[in-house]
């Protein structure tokens, strides 16, 4: 259906993106508790990426990501509040990339959370909703941006044309007990019937681990927490 979910192989790119997001700090190895309340040996948060240089590189990923994928698109959206930078670098990093001479500025938008009391589900701001969709977000967690992302988009009578986000855990959703067969990004793709693009995988933090001895102690616990919770 998309790169995504076609066989796995790390390209430089995505090699590239994880030594990136390690030298950031916002890629480490340790022992965190995270939002689903299991302890991952490793934790990634977009949010580190808080200077001009280092979300200027980060969009230049999307950017690469997106044009990589092969997904035809006509802007960019942003949902509320992570995705608002994340869609307004990425267009500036579309506007100056080689492979889009010759095509039209890419416009985006974004929503504003509102306060829950009215059905508008909040307010678009930026360009109107039209054509294909480029829904940008850090990571999939549970698809509540996303869902919210994809009636926004329908509603305003434009395609959500893909999902692109900066890492995919390719973990299993659910309680230890009852764990999913399948992770939250796939879970978006089948509900959705749109693609998820992502800049890197579990799978690219596990090749560096192997290829890389500097992290070579984090790569038992990393492995063995793929096994408990990947997707097959």
């Amino acid at each position: 259906m998309s790169a995504a979910q076609s066989a796995h192989h790390a390209s430089a790119t995505s090699l590239d993106f994880v030594r990136f997001a390690l030298n950031e700090g916002v890629l480490r190895f340790g022992s965190f508790k995270v939002k689903s309340g299991r302890i991952s040996p490793y934790f990634f948060n977009a949010g580190l990426f808080n200077s001009g240089g280092s979300v200027g590189k980060l969009a230049g990923f999307y950017a690469q990501a997106l044009l990589d994928s092969g997904v035809s698109f006509d802007m960019l959206f942003g949902p509320a509040y992570k995705g608002i930078p994340l869609a307004t670098a990425t267009a500036v990093a579309l506007a100056g990339h080689a492979a889009m001479q010759g095509r039209s500025d890419v416009p985006f938008a974004y929503n504003r959370k509102e306060a829950k009391d009215h059905g508008e589900g909040g307010t678009l701001v930026g360009a109107p909703l039209k054509g294909k969709v480029v829904i940008i977000d850090d990571v999939i967690t549970a698809g509540t941006s996303v869902r919210e992302s994809v009636e926004i988009i329908r509603n305003a009578g434009a395609e959500p044309a893909v999902v692109l986000i900066a890492m995919d855990r390719m973990e299993r959703a659910g309680p230890d007990d009852a764990l999913s067969a399948h992770s939250a990004v796939q879970d978006v793709a089948k509900t959705y019937g749109i693609p998820v693009v992502a800049i890197a995988s579990l799978a690219d933090i596990m090749a560096l681990l192997q290829d890389d001895a500097a992290f070579a102690e984090h790569r038992d616990a990393v492995l063995a927490y793929r096994t408990k919770y990947g997707v097959k």
